[in-house]
């Protein structure tokens, strides 16, 4: 991935917001009906958690009552955030190594948008995490060069392990994520 690829560039910048003393089940029916896996918990304007599809199945799972629960029972905190002029390879390191899979974007205290593994997988394949001054700078023999014999990138057949963020052609499913051989070990 380009480290000059910037979360602004790629963050989803709509999201749901929901209250801390909304029910789960209220919040899972606006999940389902905006098609998301999770929502921002808002304290008026401020960020204060976030609740994703395994909160809510981990709620089930201690069978809990979705509909006596309030989202702030659920929600994971405190909620994570990074700016949007960071790179988007530290904020995949960031969210690897807190082993989330979504992050609010903020600056000075206002709720941008939410970077998404989806997003950071997209930036990581798309031809336009390319920077422009980059393919001004390929000519015909350099790219040539990063062209494999079949025609294909040198990125081609890569993926991102979800542990780690590392770029990896051996990826494995342990427990439902894609890790690399290194952290297959752990």
């Amino acid at each position: 991935m380009d480290a000059e690829v910037i979360v602004r560039d790629v963050m989803t910048r709509e999201y749901v917001g929901v209250s801390e003393s909304d029910s789960v089940l209220g919040a899972v029916r606006l999940m389902h009906d905006e098609g998301v896996g999770s929502v921002v918990v808002l304290r008026g304007h401020e960020p204060v958690g976030i609740m994703t599809e395994s909160d809510v199945i981990a709620l089930v799972a201690n069978e809990d009552d979705p509909m006596e629960t309030t989202v702030s029972e659920a929600m994971s905190k405190p909620v994570l955030s990074v700016q949007p002029d960071r790179s988007v390879a530290d904020a995949a390191g960031m969210m690897a190594q807190q082993g989330i899979r979504r992050i609010i974007v903020t600056a000075d205290d206002e709720l941008l948008g939410v970077l998404t593994e989806r997003d950071v997988i997209s930036a990581s394949t798309s031809p336009s995490s390319i920077s422009r001054t980059q393919e001004r700078e390929i000519d015909q023999g350099d790219l040539g060069n990063r062209m494999g014999t079949n025609g294909g990138t040198e990125y081609e057949g890569q993926s991102i392990c979800e542990v780690c963020g590392a770029l990896t052609h051996d990826l494995t499913n342990v427990n439902g994520q894609l890790v690399c051989a290194d952290c297959r070990e752990f």
